[in-house]
């Protein structure tokens, strides 16, 4: 029979060990979930790219190389600063694309260094001619809140973080919430070397590992030490 004082600390362990356990399994969770994410990019890298002109099409096309069809707006372009590729410090330049069913995806046509003059921006001036482009769709991340602007912005717009409703009211454009990295096949880009996708299926999988063995060793701890003060009561 556990004693009074015995109850508490016993309780305790009990929620420990089920915390512990919960986090195992969210992560075993996680790993699934990026699992599923890898075999969808699998599957879209084994088909060419296809022309899509649906908006809803678009939104279910994530990890897809797709075509689209219409012509870049140069007059309302973001410069996304505080980005870094091969150790160097620079910007993307995000392209409004205007769609032939009127609907808008900031093209991300790649990256620029800054260099030595970090107030002077490359030319980024593009054909607005009604054209053909190849793709990789991604949805946005969020890593920072946007930085307050004027109510009349001025173009290029310098910017933190891609917040897509922020944007589409800076620009007055209706942007959909999808960024369409520019293949290095189509015209009118700068670097572009897209990093694959990495679902860290692993990485979780050792989290949970973790997870499991911590709650492994406080029950046998625990376990261990009941047995000792068990013992130790029958001698007295």
């Amino acid at each position: 029979m556990i004693s009074r004082s015995d109850l508490t600390p016993t309780i305790l362990i009990i929620f420990t060990i089920i915390v512990l356990m919960s986090l195992g399994f969210w992560q075993l969770d996680r790993a699934d979930e990026k699992r599923k994410i890898e075999s969808v990019i699998v599957l879209s890298k084994s088909e060419p790219a296809k022309l899509v002109v649906d908006i809803e099409e678009i939104l279910k096309k994530e990890y897809y190389n797709v075509l689209l069809k219409g012509h870049y707006d140069k007059n309302k372009q973001f410069i996304y600063d505080n980005q870094t590729v091969n150790s160097n410090a620079g910007y993307y330049v995000l392209t409004p694309f205007i769609l032939d069913d009127k609907g808008v995806i900031l093209v991300n046509r790649g990256f620029v260094p800054w260099g030595n003059q970090r107030k002077v921006l490359a030319e980024i001036s593009v054909n607005q001619k009604e054209q053909l482009i190849e793709a990789l769709l991604v949805k946005p991340k969020q890593r920072i809140q946007l930085q307050n602007t004027e109510a009349k912005p001025e173009f290029p717009l310098l910017i933190q973080s891609i917040d897509i409703e922020k944007l589409a009211s800076l620009s007055k454009l209706p942007i959909i919430p999808m960024i369409a990295q520019l293949s290095p096949k189509s015209e009118n880009g700068f670097y572009r070397k897209w990093k694959p996708f990495y679902g860290s299926v692993d990485k979780h999988l050792g989290y949970a590992l973790q997870w499991f063995l911590m709650a492994l060793v406080l029950c046998i701890i625990s376990s261990t030490l009941a047995l000792r003060k068990r013992n130790k009561s029958k001698h007295l």
